[in-house]
């Protein structure tokens, strides 16, 4: 979820001891490496200089008096030189341990999500530790010397993790390097420049920058060890090409007002950073050629938390980027092109047949309307199997929903097979028996002949399954989900770019904060190394009265704990256009709406009081035109979907009763 910390704001800038001893002591230690300095002693002078530092911020802490508004700005300052430190040993850290990572700077005071989700273990709580923290408590009234300590000593006791054995084996391996520096360059499309991670958005690109500056050190006592597979001369030189993007952008926003004072005054602000430019000249490219060396030298990622990423993929804006459903279900390892396309076309025929349903007059059209996106844009929410009552969540679209960890708003199912049985039983939509839906589909002779024909491809099940039935309705599915948008195109150089559409992305990674929930490619709630879905709690009302927030209690209904009450899963905003009426019950029935609701602080801004909302309830204090913009680059995420044409006949069945079906469905 994020962070809570968006909702607090710094309320001083730091002297020179919080600004200038930290940029110098950053620049002199990482934009020089002694000569002939390996890489691996390069990591481990890091990790020591950063154990030091965090153990003199605990002295500190423990010496100080508190209550002295002088001692506070002290420990800020070893705060943020702690920081720094650790933008350098990022690199490797969120790719080696990333839950431990987040003791050392965790966004949050307890976090129900985990790095692999429930594909491989439940959601539990965590508490969260760390400096981003500490800072955020700095800012509370009457703060405990104790409680402060809380947040650091764990912090300080998990720098053990990333001196062990395994790590540095690691480190010693060539292939590792490659992988890190994959996640780093997503996470540079992705967080580094949106603020999720930084208290201060002011402090932003001056982390940046140092970040930057850091990893070309890495790159050069890389190169000095290794001297098989290599970062080339071209790659080396982009990303020192963007690193001096980023330093010209913190020349033009800080500067020093005196020697003496030294503090660093903020001349603009990130909102003024051009994302679109940053991600399309630089972190792309950059990606692709780190890609190439990947997949030309066979590379295989040994981490767990890598399982999605594809190696062969050739850009972020590229649909093959990561893979977070099994589309083929049952039918996983069927690699004949032929068998496969037979398959869909019969999922296609299932999609569209009123069969699955146990009054053969509902089908997966019935809700999922081909002609609006897959969603069903008419009403909030859709009819429930009475045909008279309303069900409680508006339709999402069916596209793109294979990017998803998890299914449904709440995250009820890990599997697109999972999500597809519940609905065909579910007695408020489609209504069937499980044990039942086999002998309905088997009484059509065509369907029994083709799924008969494709038994071959799953020896261990001989018999004809709902899995069956329902792996060849989500490999349909996953056709829907293969298209490109304007903004891929642009992004990917094989379309101008569009000024507007720019300005708009560059709001959405800055001012309006939407990047800090809708992570770049896919603009959902999966972000690098694209492993997880993100829950988050808006306050969305139960209508646009605002007299109360939506009954619908969301992820708790799954995990219940406080932090997940009225939290959804953040769905895609690519499509929009085509996907009204928006959020988990339709309550917005425009992109205007939609966007106010943000601007105004979400539930807890437009007077609603919800304790655990994870949206900043500060206005956003977005311009008319700059609505208009976000609007504008919204709607070059419309990908280009081609019309899907209905089957022209249904199978016949050897049950006279189930021949007066419509194709569709009748409501």
């Amino acid at each position: 979820m994020l962070s809570i910390f968006k909702k607090i704001k710094f309320r001083n800038h730091y002297t020179v001891l919080a600004s200038i001893l930290c940029l110098i002591y950053l620049s002199l230690s990482f934009t020089t490496t002694k000569k002939n300095t390996t890489y691996t002693d390069h990591y481990n002078d890091l990790l020591e200089n950063f154990y030091v530092s965090m153990n003199d911020l605990k002295n500190e802490i423990t010496a100080g008096n508190i209550s002295n508004q002088s001692v506070i700005l002290e420990i800020k300052k070893r705060i943020y030189i702690c920081r720094y430190i650790l933008k350098s040993l990022d690199f490797w850290w969120r790719y080696y341990e990333p839950i431990a990572y987040k003791k050392i700077n965790g966004p949050l005071l307890v976090e129900w999500e985990n790095e692999v989700f429930e594909k491989h273990e439940k959601p539990y709580k965590r508490e969260g530790f760390g400096l981003s923290l500490a800072l955020m408590y700095l800012e509370e009234k009457n703060i405990t010397k104790d409680s402060l300590l809380h947040l650091i000593e764990p912090a300080i006791k998990t720098i053990d993790v990333f001196s062990s054995d395994s790590i540095i084996q690691q480190l010693e391996t060539p292939s590792s390097f490659f992988f890190c520096n994959r996640l780093f360059l997503l996470n540079l499309a992705a967080i580094y420049t949106t603020g999720i991670e930084c208290p201060e958005d002011e402090w932003i690109l001056a982390e940046l920058s140092i970040m930057l500056r850091s990893v070309e050190s890495i790159y050069k006592n890389y190169q000095l060890q290794f001297t098989g597979i290599l970062l080339t001369k071209e790659y080396l030189d982009l990303f020192h090409e963007m690193s001096l993007f980023v330093q010209n952008k913190v020349r033009q926003n800080y500067k020093y007002v005196s020697p003496l004072s030294g503090m660093i005054q903020s001349n603009d602000t990130t909102s003024l950073f051009d994302h679109f430019t940053w991600i399309q000249k630089y972190v792309n490219p950059l990606y692709k050629m780190n890609q190439t060396l990947i997949f030309n030298n066979h590379l295989v990622s040994l981490s767990y938390i890598d399982y999605s990423m594809n190696s062969k993929n050739p850009s972020i804006f590229d649909k093959s980027l990561y893979h977070a459903q099994n589309t083929q279900g049952i039918f996983i390892r069927v690699k004949d092109s032929t068998a496969i396309h037979e398959m869909i076309k019969l999922g296609k025929l299932l999609f569209y047949d009123p069969i699955l349903s146990e009054n053969n007059k509902r089908s997966c059209v019935s809700c999922h309307k081909p002609t609006q996106y897959f969603t069903d844009t008419s009403v909030s929410t859709s009819l429930e199997y009475d045909g008279i009552t309303r069900l409680t969540r508006n339709t999402p679209t069916l596209i793109n929903s294979e990017f998803n960890h998890l299914i449904l708003l709440d995250g009820k199912h890990i599997t697109l097979q999972d999500q597809l049985q519940d609905v065909i039983t579910n007695p408020k939509e489609l209504g069937m028996k499980r044990d039942e839906i086999v002998a309905k589909v088997m009484s059509c002779p065509d369907y029994k002949k083709a799924f008969k024909s494709f038994l071959k491809y799953t020896p261990t099940e001989q018999k004809i399954t709902p899995e069956h039935i329902v792996s060849v309705i989500s490999m349909y599915v996953s056709t829907l989900s293969q298209y490109e948008a304007p903004f891929d195109q642009m992004m990917n150089g094989t379309q101008p770019v569009n000024d507007e559409v720019q300005a708009g992305f560059n709001l959405f990674m800055g001012k309006a904060k939407c990047g800090t929930c809708h992570f770049v490619p896919l603009f959902n709630g999966v972000k690098p190394p694209y492993t997880n879905s993100e829950f988050e709690v808006l306050g969305v009302p139960s209508d646009t009265t605002y007299h109360m927030i939506s009954s619908d209690e969301g992820r708790f209904v799954i995990n219940p704990a406080y932090e997940t009450k009225h939290a959804f899963r953040t769905g895609s905003i690519r499509n929009s256009s085509f996907t009204k009426p928006y959020m988990h019950n339709g309550v917005f029935n425009t992109m205007d709406e939609v966007i106010e609701f943000y601007n105004a602080g979400g539930g807890n801004g437009k007077g609603l009081i919800i304790e655990n909302q994870t949206l900043s309830s500060d206005s956003l204090k977005l311009t008319v035109l700059e609505k208009k913009q976000l609007i504008t680059f919204i709607q070059s995420l419309d990908e280009m979907v081609p019309n899907q044409f209905p089957p022209m006949n249904l199978p016949k069945s050897k049950n006279k009763l189930l021949n007066n079906r419509k194709i569709g469905g009748e409501y």
